[in-house]
C-alpha cells in the first residue's frame, strides 16, 4: 500500500496564509494540484505563524519536533527580519541553520527541498505611506542572500518576488487586510511550485 506523500512547509504569514481561507494557502493549493494529476499528498504540515523571523522559526521547529522524512520541504522566511530592521548578517546565519534543518527533514535529499523567495510587501496598499523603493532594495538584498545559500547547498529556488510586485497595480492579488497575498496570488505560487515538483519528481510539466 502506497502512503500519501508528505509536505512540510516552513515559514511565516506567507506560508500560513494570513487573511485567506485555509484552502487558499499556497501549500494547500499545491497539494490539491498534485492530487489532480494522481500524486497523492497528505494535508500539508505547516510550521509557520504571522510575524515570525528566522530566529522564531528556529525556536518553533525545536519546539514542534517535526518527524521526517518528508517527501518535500519548503522554506520561505525573512520578511519580518527585514520589517523589523534586523541585520542581514544575522539573517544569513539563521537562514543557513534553517535550510540545513529543512534538508535533514527531507532525509538529506536536496532534490526534495525548495527555497521560496520573499515577496515585496512594499507595493501593497498597507505600505502606501512607506518608502517602497527602500523596502524593495532591502527585500532584494535578503533574497540575494537566501538564493546564494540555497545554491550553496544545491537546493532549488522558486522566485515569486517579481510576481508579488504586480500587487501594486492589481487589487486581486492582495487579501482584504491590504497587506498579504490573496488566494489568487497564492495560486500562481502553487502553480510554479507544482511545475517544479512535476519536473523534478514526475519528469513532466504537462
Amino acid at each position: 500500500m502506497n502512503h500519501p506523500k508528505r509536505l512540510l512547509a516552513l515559514g511565516d504569514s506567507y506560508t500560513i496564509g494570513e487573511a485567506v481561507a485555509e484552502h487558499e494557502r499556497w501549500p494547500a493549493q499545491f497539494v490539491s494540484m498534485l492530487r489532480l494529476i494522481g500524486v497523492e499528498f497528505a494535508a500539508p504540515e505547516i510550521i509557520a505563524t504571522t510575524g515570525w523571523t528566522t530566529g522564531e522559526l528556529i525556536e518553533a521547529i525545536e519546539k514542534n519536533h517535526p518527524q521526517g522524512p518528508y517527501d518535500m520541504v519548503s522554506l520561505l522566511i525573512g520578511v519580518n527580519n527585514q520589517y523589523r530592521g534586523y541585520s542581514l548578517e544575522d539573517y544569513k546565519i539563521e537562514f543557513e541553520v534553517l535550510l540545513k534543518k529543512a534538508i535533514a527533514f527531507a532525509d538529506r535529499d536536496f532534490n526534495k527541498v525548495i527555497v521560496v523567495s520573499i515577496p515585496d510587501w512594499g507595493v501593497t496598499p498597507f505600505a502606501s505611506d512607506r518608502d517602497g523603493n527602500k523596502i524593495a532594495k532591502e527585500i532584494d538584498a535578503f533574497n540575494t542572500e537566501n538564493k546564494a545559500i540555497a545554491s550553496l547547498y544545491g537546493v532549488d529556488y522558486i522566485d515569486i518576488t517579481d510576481h508579488s510586485r504586480k500587487a501594486g497595480f492589481n487589487q486581486e492579488l492582495t487579501a482584504s487586510d491590504t497587506l498579504h497575498p490573496s488566494g489568487v496570488m497564492y495560486q500562481y505560487w502553487a502553480e510554479l511550485i507544482s511545475r517544479w515538483y512535476r519536473l523534478k519528481h514526475t519528469k513532466t510539466a504537462d
